[in-house]
């Protein structure tokens, strides 16, 4: 049974006329009642009485009405907060990260769900390249190679910036290097590679040169947060990214070193499927992330030292 024949129905038991009812739904009358003629013909019971200038229910057609009228009612609410929500950000998002990428979304989720107290976030942190539509993502938010050739992709960081810092209570302790090399007999931060299980060297770049340094330490993690918390805790010295040490820089918490020797790398893309009906939540965190400041770009910058072993 159609959907649409029993909402023609309903609209003909509303007004008792196949002109207004005709007029309802969008169709001649003459339509209309070759549509009612079906309907009872696949049903076997009559629906309606009706002469050239009269329409009633039967009384069949008054039980069925009864029961119809709130699930089509119930129907067109739905309907209608759908249409609604594609005006406002409402629901939840499932957004797939990189480790890195938390750093996008971190600065700006108090913000935006304060704005949108209808909407709810989900993180998924993983450095795994997932099918993230299978997966049930909404999104995904990682380097430019990370999304499928049919997907959308929108800058949402520009070039980052490559630091190396340690805590004050570190370098009262240690001379703070002034070049890489430098860095030999200092506690560092390691990080370990999650795609490939590889020891990262740390590279830098100045002048032309690009050297990748060795380096050695009690500590090693494969997130750049721990990296960044070793470092806050005194352990030694931490390779990370700009962005994720940028508040403790700007308390005091760390000291930045190497400067004029850090790389930048290509930022982050947020991508998702589809170029139609994008969800107006997905588009308002777009927005919200790309009005931050991220989105900016810059050139030249060096490939991403923490996506190789």
């Amino acid at each position: 049974m159609r959907l649409g024949d029993l909402t023609a129905f309903v609209a003909v038991a509303d007004n008792l006329s196949f002109r207004a009812a005709a007029a309802r739904v969008g169709v001649t009358p003459s339509a209309l009642s070759h549509t009612m003629r079906q309907l009872e013909e696949r049903l076997g019971v009559r629906l309606l009485n009706r002469t050239i200038r009269s329409v009633s229910l039967t009384d069949a057609g008054r039980r069925l009405i009864e029961r119809l009228r709130p699930a089509i009612d119930e129907i067109a609410s739905a309907l209608d907060d759908l249409n609604g929500e594609q005006q406002r950000p409402y629901g939840n998002l499932r957004i797939h990260v990189t480790h890195m990428a938390a750093a996008v979304i971190a600065p700006i989720w108090r913000r935006f769900l304060s704005m949108y107290p209808e909407v709810s976030i989900e993180l998924g942190v993983d450095e795994a390249r997932i099918d993230i539509v299978a997966q049930g993502f909404d999104a995904g938010i990682g380097p430019q190679d990370r999304e499928a050739v049919d997907m959308i992709a929108v800058r949402v960081m520009g070039p980052m910036k490559v630091a190396v810092v340690g805590a004050p209570e570190y370098f009262a302790r240690h001379s703070p290097p002034r070049t890489p090399e430098d860095l030999a007999p200092h506690s560092c931060v390691q990080y370990r590679v999650v795609v490939d299980g590889g020891v990262f060297k740390w590279q830098f770049e100045r002048s032309g040169k690009s050297p990748r340094i060795s380096v050695d330490g009690r500590i090693m993690v494969n997130d750049p947060y721990l990296a960044v918390r070793a470092a806050l805790d005194g352990l030694g010295i931490a390779y990370s990214v700009e962005a994720l040490a940028e508040p403790f820089l700007r308390s005091g918490q760390l000291v930045q070193v190497l400067g004029n020797w850090s790389p930048s790398f290509e930022g982050l893309f947020l991508y998702y499927s589809g170029h139609r009906q994008v969800p107006a939540a997905l588009r308002a965190l777009i927005d919200m992330i790309r009005a931050a400041g991220g989105s900016t770009s810059a050139a030249p910058w060096s490939e991403n030292p923490f996506a190789t072993g």
